[in-house]
């Protein structure tokens, strides 16, 4: 029989930590490298051209957390119907934790002993292991690290089901997870559906990301890949063998690679990774769900350090995953009030280790011919119909809450902006985030606030800046003009951004709109203004060590590089032991012609929470100041 328990999930721990105060006015987190599609289909090249959000606001960054780790606990839900017991984490973005073979006693997902975050994400923190679900724009999701609605309900066969939902800000879509396990059954089922409910098209993204112990085999139903190495490089190339090894095992990777297995027209797609005894994890779905990709770290010096500062410690991963699209740097049109919906499966598989590690189109064939045995496409297209027609059913009990920003939505829009009887945003969920909001909603004014204090939120995505920024129109205070520039700044109306907060600033001085305009200044190239301006905003918030590394850069990029050591060395304690700001101290060191100064801060150790993937900032500082010696490798992060 399925049940479902509430649980708890003890394990060493570190805080996420505040969020950054500053908007991310900038952009995405960009790629460490020059990605050449050129030699790609052209509806991956088509596809790859268009959706790319501006900004990620109205989201702000997560980028608080340290590497300290004290013994904490999660929140779980946890489905078992005695053959599969599947354990997930709504707080944090709905990840599916664990997925145990209770008939072996085996997990079958590559399960993080720990829980540390790092910077890999769209908001910059991310975690490794479990199944992560990935909605709106290339890359780790917005909401990976965040809070999901949850509630529980009656699903098919009248099992309990897990529903998980949010309100997605940057592409203005509400999206939900609904997870069952049928009486019997060695798979778990995942329901995905996502609802555009923004008037006007958009652009979608889906990766569901499967961790899993490196030391498999992992097969696709497909003779080719498109192969991504770190270094921007893409090409279509035969599977499994490339360059005379067997690229299918994650561990005969020299390098850190992407695989997006060319799975398209596939009736029903799916992946495996099988361990040397052919015993593994295989993952399935309806057709949507069109591609598959395998993530290695690979064994070079950089990809085993990445596996160790995800997990410490522990043994290393790859990664099995499924999406909307060919491969990962595509965006699809989703037309506006359009309702997209998928059945995922996720279970235990064995197949005949000589089978398995086998010819490759045999082991394909074979495998492709079990699964379909095991549940038959027409099967699963029926299931898949059935969820849809649960999907609108009332949650029955919620056992955890998301954001507020849904319900905030339903006030700016109004009733019926979306069907929520399924996936309710109720204002029991509004916080003090949008709290601020519902005034201007009512046709009031932003509540005065202090200056010296950063906004708590930002509003935005989907298109709403112009309706935002007309409801503010009439408010005269600094905020309003602070906030009405930050709306024209993310839509990269610099002059109206500049107008706004030039009259922010003189309703009242803030760091905050004096920073816009020092952002504004470095993205005309007036790099000397730009520092003027940084420098100037972050005397009025010494504590915020965020904006003392944007005036560092700053006094960087005007080759005012002792200026920049000063500037540094005069932050208070916190800011200035920070790692990001110990290593654009040694940056600057450097730049000023004190290499004494950054040998000394490297030889003592310097450790940066939030080094962002593919960042080669450390080695490269090391060759520069060491340029006679091997980098060691607790500064080796490179990926290629």
């Amino acid at each position: 029989m399925s049940r479902v328990r509430i649980e708890s999930l003890s394990l060493p721990k570190a805080d996420i930590g505040p969020v950054n105060p500053l908007p991310p006015v900038a952009g995405p987190p960009a790629t460490p490298y020059r990605l050449s599609i050129e030699e790609l289909p052209a509806a991956v090249v088509r596809n790859a051209g268009h959706g790319t959000p501006r900004t990620l606001l109205p989201y702000l960054t997560q980028d608080g957390y340290s590497r300290s780790r004290a013994p904490g606990e999660l929140a779980t839900v946890v489905l078992d119907n005695g053959v599969l017991r599947a354990t997930f984490v709504p707080e944090l973005g709905g990840r599916l934790w664990s997925l145990v073979d209770l008939r072996e006693d085996r997990e079958l997902l590559y399960r993080n002993p720990v829980w540390q975050p790092a910077n890999l994400a769209l908001r910059n923190a991310w975690f490794a292991g479990g199944v992560e679900w990935n909605i709106g724009t290339r890359g780790h999701s917005p909401t990976t690290c965040a809070p999901l609605h949850a509630a529980l309900l009656t699903g098919p066969g009248g099992v309990p089901m897990l529903r998980m939902w949010e309100y997605e800000r940057l592409r203005g879509a509400v999206f939900q997870v609904d997870a069952w396990l049928p009486d019997g059954a060695d798979a778990l089922r995942v329901h995905v559906r996502i609802r555009a409910t923004a008037p006007d098209p958009t652009f979608m993204y889906w990766w569901s990301n499967t961790a899993v112990p490196e030391d498999v085999r992992v097969l696709a139903p497909a003779d080719r890949a498109f192969c991504t190495s770190y270094d921007g490089t893409i090409r279509a190339r035969p599977v499994p063998v490339q360059d005379g090894v067997d690229r299918s095992y994650p561990l005969r990777n020299e390098h850190a690679a992407d695989y997006f297995f060319d799975t398209v027209g596939v009736a029903r797609p799916w992946i495996v990774a099988l361990d040397e005894r052919g015993n593994g994890l295989a993952q399935t779905s309806t057709a949507r769900l069109v591609g598959r990709k395998l993530f290695v770290w690979g064994t070079s010096t950089g990809g085993r350090h990445w596996a160790d500062w995800l997990s410490p410690g522990n043994a290393g991963y790859a990664e099995i995953q499924a999406g909307l699209a060919a491969t990962q740097y595509e965006h699809l049109p989703m037309p506006a009030g359009a309702s997209w919906s998928w059945l995922e499966t996720y279970g235990p598989v064995t197949v005949d280790p000589a089978v398995a590690h086998g010819d490759w189109a045999a082991a394909v064939s074979h495998v492709d011919g079990q699964l379909a045995a095991a549940v038959p496409p027409a099967r699963l297209d029926a299931e898949l119909a059935e969820a849809v027609a649960l999907a609108d059913a009332p949650p029955a009990e919620r056992v955890w809450s998301g954001s507020g920003w849904g319900a905030l939505e339903r006030h700016r829009r109004g009733a019926g902006w979306c069907d929520e009887t399924g996936t309710p945003f109720g204002d029991d969920t509004l916080g003090p985030e949008q709290r601020p909001w519902l005034a201007v909603l009512a046709g009031g004014a932003l509540a005065p606030a202090d200056p010296a204090t950063p906004p708590a939120s930002y509003v935005g995505g989907a298109g709403s800046e112009p309706d935002w920024a007309a409801r503010l129109a009439a408010d005269t205070g600094w905020l309003a003009a602070y906030h009405r520039g930050v709306l024209a700044h993310q839509q990269g109306d610099g002059e109206t951004a500049a107008r706004e907060y030039a009259a922010s600033v003189a309703a009242a001085e803030s760091a905050w709109a004096v920073r816009g305009l020092g952002l504004l200044a470095a993205a005309d190239g007036r790099a000397g203004e730009a520092a003027d301006l940084l420098v100037r905003a972050y005397r009025s918030a010494r504590w915020c060590r965020q904006l003392a590394a944007e005036a560092g850069e700053a006094l960087l990029a005007a080759d005012r590089a002792a200026e920049c050591l000063a500037h540094l060395d005069a932050a208070p304690t916190g800011v200035r032991e920070h790692g990001r700001i110990r290593l654009l101290t040694v940056r600057a060191a450097l730049a000023a012609g004190q290499p004494d100064r950054a040998r000394s801060i490297l030889s003592d150790g310097l450790e940066v929470a939030d080094l962002r993937e593919g960042e080669t900032s450390l080695d490269g500082l090391w060759r520069a100041a060491f340029p006679d010696r091997p980098v060691p490798p607790e500064y080796d992060f490179r990926m290629h």
